[in-house]
């Protein structure tokens, strides 16, 4: 007891359950059934993004009870709460999308305010879908108390027809349809069968590219990121998460320990040799404002440059998670990374071992072709690719993991908000060789930066994925794939170059050299500037007005608040 005594008496927790004036406080416990030893052990927050909006949250609740048996074995007391997420495959193609990017603000804000306003010591975060992955890691490097993330794991994938499917393929399936290329029957077959379980998106999109990084960045246990929902062996994973939060609260292990720039870079290498989302160039900068890390979409890019492409992943490649894990998991990944020297192996992770002590005992399993040896990658230079140029003055980021060109030279053909793309798209107002051009969709201008899954698919399920480019100043899905550049900034709303462009403009896109270029003179551009105005903002008032002003540029993660460089007191040290 008076260990457990000397440990409380350094925690958040001892704020709300030591001392006689907390007899209060202590009284709403013993209401919800606490025993004084379990009111005067370590508070652990066991936060989750369960929801019924999809399948990707759905398995979490189930999850969490594991992590707090593990909790509970471990000498800790777990406090269940929840929190938001939005579900981009039911947000995609309309104003949903709006509210996806913030959501992951959101999701860090609430679990900020319910560890700080319940004093709890230690968090582990389960999260399922895009944002809800780094809004939970978000949180977790802004309070710095001791924290486990855990993935809820992926889908399986469907079958149609005899061949394996993913809700990429329902995507594109639209864009087929639109052209007489599939029948309706055979759209509502697809659409049945290709989402068969619990879990996220099972290709190397965003979700799975998150869980990578959870791994890769020290703070998921290794192989917990790979292993489908369905499976049983998750709950193993959550019941020793549970176990192993408490001695992280011991050790006084921390995230901010694990979360450094070389972590950060780690992280960035794993995207790359995945051919992973190109959301993870707006991910990793604000995990790392919240640490007080400049880390920028150009810091990201040079990563990526620098760092080969070797997971055989969809949608550029022919593998889902499911089969990576199978193979060996993130492991194996960061496993020929390491050894080829594309990590490094110094990085503190939540096991309380080094990324390289974590990997001592990996084994190459040279039965599998789903990950290629470092040295032998499917491209020398990563599956995501930094650009920059006139258009793109705070850059931009391109997915080329599975694209064939590399350069694409073409007239503009502009939008003003995805909705007007798609239309054209669907009834093929557009010809071979445009390169489309969709704005006011950035931070600011949607406001929420909404991806444009439902265009690029169409298109790609019109047989054009190869015949035309797409530029914008938002986001794509991880599900993307052709030759499609997002996060150009900067962005519209604020007068950046993509602003200015007009139908006909000659486009230049080389991903090789990484640049993209508008060949119009300084002096044109200058000109229009003066004649450029403001779009009035589309909101008045709510959360999407709220985030509109406090939003920052995607160079930086669209972060919106000063973030750990401006820090006056941590949460942990209170």
């Amino acid at each position: 007891m008076d260990v457990k005594a000397n440990l409380k008496a350094k925690l958040p927790s001892r704020h709300v359950t030591e001392g006689p004036e907390r007899a209060p406080h202590r009284s709403y416990y013993y209401a919800m059934g606490l025993t004084t030893a379990q009111i005067h052990q370590p508070f652990v927050g066991v936060a989750t993004c369960w929801n019924e909006a999809a399948p990707c949250n759905i398995a979490l609740m189930r999850q969490a009870q594991a992590v707090k048996k593990g909790v509970a074995a471990g000498g800790g007391t777990p406090r269940e709460f929840c929190t938001i997420t939005v579900t981009d495959g039911i947000a995609m193609g309309h104003g949903g999308m709006k509210a996806s990017l913030p959501s992951r603000e959101v999701i860090a804000d609430s679990v900020e305010l319910t560890i700080r306003g319940h004093a709890y010591d230690a968090l582990v975060g389960l999260a399922g879908c895009d944002k809800s992955l780094p809004g939970m890691m978000m949180a977790m490097v802004r309070l710095n108390v001791p924290s486990i993330f855990i993935y809820g794991g992926s889908i399986l994938p469907g079958t149609f027809k005899g061949k394996p499917v993913t809700v990429q393929d329902v995507f594109e399936a639209v864009g087929k349809h639109s052209v007489g290329n599939m029948s309706d029957e055979d759209l509502a077959d697809l659409e049945q069968h290709a989402c068969p379980s619990a879990g996220a998106c099972g290709a190397q999109f965003t979700a799975n590219t998150m869980a990578t990084v959870s791994e890769a960045i020290g703070l998921a246990l290794p192989y917990s990121a790979g292993a489908p929902a369905p499976y049983e062996i998750r709950d193993a994973f959550c019941m020793t998460a549970g176990e192993k939060i408490v001695d992280l609260v011991r050790e006084g292990i921390r995230p901010r320990d694990i979360v450094t720039r070389k972590a950060l870079e780690n992280a960035a290498a794993v995207v790359a040799a995945s051919g992973g989302s190109t959301n993870a160039a707006l991910h990793l900068p604000a995990i790392a404002h919240e640490c007080g890390i400049d880390f920028n979409l150009f810091d990201v890019a040079d990563v990526f440059k620098r760092t080969p492409y070797v997971a055989d992943l969809k949608p550029g490649g022919r593998y889902v998670a499911k089969d990576m894990f199978e193979a060996g998991g993130v492991p194996l990944l960061m496993k020929t990374l390491l050894d080829h020297g594309f990590m490094h192996g110094d990085c503190l992770t939540v096991t309380g071992r080094s990324v390289a002590e974590n990997l001592k005992s990996v084994k190459w399993n040279s039965e599998q072709d789903v990950v290629r040896p470092a040295n032998k990658p499917l491209l020398a230079t990563g599956g995501v690719v930094g650009l920059k140029g006139n258009l793109a003055p705070d850059g931009a980021i391109v997915k080329v993991a599975g694209m064939e060109m590399l350069k694409f030279t073409g007239p503009a053909r502009c939008f003003d908000g995805e909705e007007a793309c798609f239309e054209a798209v669907k009834h093929r107002r557009y010809n071979e060789g445009d390169v489309l051009v969709i704005r006011y969709e950035g931070p600011r201008g949607g406001p929420g930066m909404r991806e444009m899954l439902s265009t690029t698919a169409a298109l790609y399920g019109q047989g054009m994925g190869n015949a035309v480019a797409l530029i914008t100043d938002g986001r794509f899905s991880g599900a993307t794939r052709g030759f499609c550049v997002g996060h150009v900034g900067p962005e519209a709303a604020v007068g950046g170059p993509i602003a200015l462009i007009r139908d006909g403009d000659i486009i230049e896109l080389d991903a090789e050299a990484g640049l993209l270029n508008v060949k119009v003179s300084e002096a044109e551009l200058s000109e229009r500037r003066t004649e450029w105005q403001p779009r009035p903002e589309e909101f008045g008032s709510g959360y999407l007005w709220k985030y509109a002003q406090q939003v920052g540029p995607a160079l930086n993660g669209a972060v919106t608040h000063p973030g750990g460089a401006a820090e006056k007191a941590c949460y942990a040290d209170i």
